[in-house]
């Protein structure tokens, strides 16, 4: 999670450390120069949430300002080292955010007399380089924007953070179109989040392996393109090929925003502020405000309902053991001759889309349409009579699932192995599902109900016996 800090040491085991050019410019820039080094010695046994760094350098600002650290990380049973920036505790930026350097006894970073940064294990080993060999580097800066930056003799710039955006984007950073953030992309989980700069619209997607389906977006007025956008102190900006402003997204705070971050557990986006009076960041804008609304707010073949809770449509996992863990149906899996039927799920719809849409055909065609689609997992169908509309959407996966008002239209049909949707077992399940995804719900209502009830019947036998002491 982006703000969370697992064990922290602020002191590693630090080897000898050369420094050579350091130094501060006119404008509070500090850097290193060419020839820099700094070794650190990794743990000899791991140690599970183990998080360690050395910083190197830190603008010149009023707190929180910004700092560069070699950071050793204890992930899936190994160590890794990575350079990071950091605004106060947050991380903004991590070299190591695409590809993880794994390393063991020790791990340098080094501004090599020909300019090129590394990150290197024993042995010379370099596990991640900026390229910038032969072209005049001579320092390693941190401006005050957050912007990591290697710059020549003259304070051009050679290679700079700002192209290689991680799950962050801070304040007066541009983004270009065709350019997105993404969440870490860890070996543990299937799926990662990406912020993507389209033509008409900024959008947020789901990816799993080559399936991408979206679940949020922000589009310009009168189909207006995009050529870039910005992160300014009152909101995220888009701008056309003119340069000028077309769209915003505003933050709701009046404090100036600091950056705009993607979280990597909820898939969520938001526009972050420093409150000094908490002495945190918090958000004054996100994008989706109800948990149902989230991409993985349930496991696969799980379905949100109104009181935020998760149900697993529990006949449909783990055939005929009634497994409720949800686990293991991630895709169709009929690609083998495998006859299947539809299930359908009345009052159930999902949130992903950017899916193949067909119009103006029956639930009955909707649901062959994905049995003649053998990567087909799952069919939408939306039909509004008063406004004659019908829809159907196809997905390879059943995920995103929330229950929705009766009456809206939504019919969500599952891919199931012939023989699971015989009428009667059918009607069960629907019902099933109705009744638990609504179970809280109207547990509570029970409650309250039968409370009041309760309390009814009291005060008419306390009534009933004051009139029979008084007669």
């Amino acid at each position: 999670m982006l703000f969370s800090l697992m064990k922290f040491f602020p002191f590693l085991l630090l080897l000898p450390v050369f420094f050579f050019d350091y130094a501060f410019s006119e404008s509070g820039v500090v850097g290193v120069g060419v020839g820099y080094q700094l070794m650190v010695a990794v743990p000899a046994e791991y140690e599970m949430d183990f998080k360690g760094r050395a910083f190197l350098v830190e603008t010149n600002q009023t707190a929180p300002n910004f700092r560069v650290a070699l950071s050793i990380e204890a992930i899936n049973g190994k160590y890794s080292c990575s350079l990071e920036v950091f605004l106060g505790n947050v991380k903004v930026w991590d070299s190591g955010h695409y590809s993880r350097f794994y390393i063991t006894e020790k791990c340098l970073l080094e501004l090599t007399m020909d300019g090129d940064l590394r990150l290197k294990g024993p042995k010379d080993r370099v596990g991640w380089k900026t390229g910038t060999s032969g072209q005049g580097v001579k320092r390693l800066q941190i401006l005050r924007s957050g912007n990591l930056v290697l710059v020549d003799a003259g304070n051009n710039i050679k290679w700079q953070s700002f192209n290689f955006p991680t799950d962050v984007m801070l304040w007066g950073q541009q983004l270009d179109i065709a350019t997105r953030l993404t969440s870490s992309q860890s070996n543990s989980s299937l799926f990662y989040y990406s912020f993507e700069i389209e033509d008409k619209k900024v959008a947020m997607y789901l990816n799993y392996g080559k399936l991408r389906y979206s679940y949020w977006g922000f589009q310009p007025s009168m189909n207006r393109s995009i050529t870039y956008v910005k992160l300014s102190s009152r909101g995220l900006v888009l701008f056309d090929v003119k340069y000028k402003k077309i769209a915003q997204i505003p933050s709701k705070g009046v404090q100036p925003l600091r950056f705009l971050a993607l979280n990597n557990d909820t898939g969520n986006f938001g526009l972050y502020y420093y409150s000094p009076e908490k002495g945190k960041f918090e958000a004054s804008f996100q994008a989706l405000n109800s948990t149902c609304d989230l991409p993985i707010s349930c496991r696969p073949y799980g379905v949100c309902t109104f009181s935020n809770s998760c149900y697993c449509i529990q006949l449909l996992t783990n055939e005929n053991k009634g497994g409720a863990d949800c686990s293991g149906q991630i895709s169709g899996g009929f690609c083998n001759g495998k006859e299947a039927e539809m299930l359908e799920l009345d009052n159930i719809s999902s949130v992903l889309k950017n899916v193949t849409k067909m119009v103006n055909i029956s639930k009955k065609e909707c649901a062959d349409l994905c049995l003649q689609d053998c990567k087909c997992a799952a069919a939408l169908y939306f039909g509004n009579a008063s406004t004659d509309t019908a829809e159907c959407y196809l997905y390879r996966l059943v995920l995103g699932l929330k229950q929705v008002d009766k009456g809206t239209g939504f019919s969500y049909m599952i891919k199931v192995p012939k023989g699971t949707g015989k009428n009667h077992e059918r009607h069960n399940v629907k019902r099933w599902v109705l009744v638990v995804a609504g179970g809280v719900d109207g547990f509570i209502i029970l409650l309250i109900v039968g409370g009041f009830g309760y309390w009814l019947v009291r005060r008419r036998t306390h009534t009933l016996h004051s009139q029979t002491s008084t007669t």
